[in-house]
């Protein structure tokens, strides 16, 4: 009698601890217990200058991304050129992840590609910090390479049309010799046009 009794008090306290485990189950899966229901999302680096801050990914692209034909023409400079004196007409790809490329009109041995990283500062505005790494002296070396050269900065201030096919704006150019110390300093302004699959030479031009 006493046996049996403790095989049924074991029974029931099996069939108990299977009931709430079965409850607690059928509680977890029901995603009418949850306040928000979970959706799969993905994340990226939000700001190129805050590394590691995470923000939603929006669908589509920032409108600023693509390929563009820019122009730099010197305005406002004191010492340096001539208001209207062009100073760059360059490629340009504005990317997704917050970096710039461009591939400037001077020559490959004078250092014509450059990279950057933008940032967006308001509805249609934008920062980019760009930099042309060196290259060589070729303006005083008319027919050969010259002497190598520093790094020249690029800090541009831009506001992206209405319709999103040209952005204007300001340039600051800071030129640098090998050891540092800086040897040009140009302000101006820029035009672009968007490029797309229809552009042609001519367009560029």
């Amino acid at each position: 009698m006493h046996r049996n009794f403790k095989a049924k008090i074991m029974v029931l306290a099996l069939v108990s601890v299977c009931m709430l485990g079965a409850a607690a189950r059928a509680e977890c899966g029901d995603s009418t217990k949850l306040g928000t229901p979970l959706h799969s999302q993905s994340w990226q680096d939000s700001d190129a200058f805050r590394p590691g801050s995470l923000r939603k990914v929006s669908e589509g692209n920032d409108p600023i991304v693509g390929m563009w034909h820019v122009t730099f023409t010197a305005q406002g400079n004191e010492l340096g050129p001539a208001d209207g004196t062009p100073i760059d007409n360059s490629l340009v790809t504005w990317h997704s992840d917050g970096t710039e490329l461009m591939n400037s009109g001077r020559a490959p041995q004078d250092g014509d590609f450059c990279m950057g990283v933008w940032k967006k500062t308001g509805k249609s505005t934008y920062k980019l910090n760009h930099f042309a790494w060196g290259g060589n002296d070729t303006a005083n070396a008319p027919g050969g390479i010259g002497n190598p050269q520093g790094p020249t900065r690029f800090f541009e201030e831009i506001t992206l049309s209405a319709d999103g096919k040209h952005y204007a704006g300001t340039f600051t150019l800071d030129a640098y010799d090998t050891a540092g110390n800086q040897v040009a300093h140009i302000v101006g302004v820029i035009g672009a046009t968007r490029i797309t699959i229809h552009t042609t030479v001519a367009d560029l031009l």
